[in-house]
């Protein structure tokens, strides 16, 4: 039933969403010379697939989790992005080919090694990861790795269907402030 929602929603977010999809990759273009970013994550089975958002952070910016990012790396359009959590919508493709769900655990890098296996341990990489979630929505980033862990568990272990639309609509009404950046 959830794969279903995630196909349906995913698909109307693309399609409603074009027009803002392609109006926010021209001025990426412009502010970066390359508007979305692909980045190999730990998937469902601890499988890699490929994440694509768009681009918030200067090309060239070393692959580490984004709170250990510089906030210098940030340009400005991608400050919005953020804080607007515009980066994500690209993503919704992720969720239409199956690689991702709307709600899950949020993706981790493959050098994560503490968040890895934390992860492990709880079965988390049980579920395909998703673009929000209990973490997301109650503002825990990737900088508390047992913390976050613990959290996908506990999302994981009291899933419904009524709780994927409350953090759906929870992402969408602003709460949550995502990943930090160190300044």
């Amino acid at each position: 039933m959830i794969r279903f929602f995630d196909i349906v929603l995913s698909l109307v977010g693309l399609v409603v969403g074009a027009p803002v999809l392609l109006v926010l990759a021209i001025i990426g273009l412009c502010d970066t010379g390359s508007p979305v970013f692909r980045q190999v994550r730990v998937g469902r089975y601890q499988q890699p697939f490929t994440l694509i958002k768009f681009r918030t952070m200067t090309p060239g910016t070393a692959s580490v989790p984004t709170h250990l990012a510089s906030s210098s790396s940030v340009t400005r359009f991608g400050s919005f992005l953020r804080r607007t959590k515009l980066d994500e919508l690209p993503q919704l493709w992720n969720v239409l080919i199956g690689d991702m769900s709307l709600v899950g655990p949020r993706p981790g890098l493959f050098n994560q090694n503490e968040l890895t296996r934390e992860r492990a341990k709880r079965g988390v990489f049980e579920v395909r990861p998703g673009i929000t979630g209990l973490a997301q929505v109650s503002g825990i980033d990737m900088s508390t790795p047992e913390l976050l862990a613990e959290m996908d568990q506990k999302m994981i272990s009291e899933f419904t269907a009524a709780a994927y639309m409350k953090y759906i609509v929870k992402t969408l009404t602003g709460k949550g402030t995502g990943d930090r950046i160190v300044d």
